[in-house]
């Protein structure tokens, strides 16, 4: 079996883990895990309090806040003229729970690789 039939028979088989591609995805990237971090304070931040303090432009910020809308993990709130974005942290737990899946795998195939080394 191919390395690409397999994953693809993962995801057939663990529909969790596909749902979550796109957060991992999102996540791949320097700037939009700093992002994450900053809107993990729990209230939501403006372009301009998410740029303060870095050389990144608004312009790119807003580039990446929308990356990490399209995945799910944060929302934009219109507050009169402004645009604040906050987090959307049940997205980050269900790639929690995908990672978990992953790792209760993992657990399963050295407990048989071990059975299967020792006498």
């Amino acid at each position: 079996m191919s390395l690409r039939t397999s994953a693809r028979n993962a995801g057939a088989k663990f529909p969790l883990l596909r749902k979550a591609v796109p957060v991992f995805a999102a996540l791949g990237d320097e700037t939009r895990l700093r992002l994450i971090a900053l809107l993990c304070t729990g209230s939501a931040l403006s372009i301009a309090q998410l740029t303060a303090g870095t050389d990144i432009t608004r312009q790119a910020v807003t580039k990446h806040l929308q990356v990490l809308a399209d995945a799910g993990l944060v929302r934009d709130l219109r507050q009169g003229r402004e645009r604040l974005w906050e987090l959307q942290a049940s997205r980050l737990d269900e790639a929690r729970r995908s990672l978990d899946v992953i790792t209760a795998q993992w657990d399963q195939a050295l407990l048989r690789l071990k059975a299967t080394l020792e006498p």
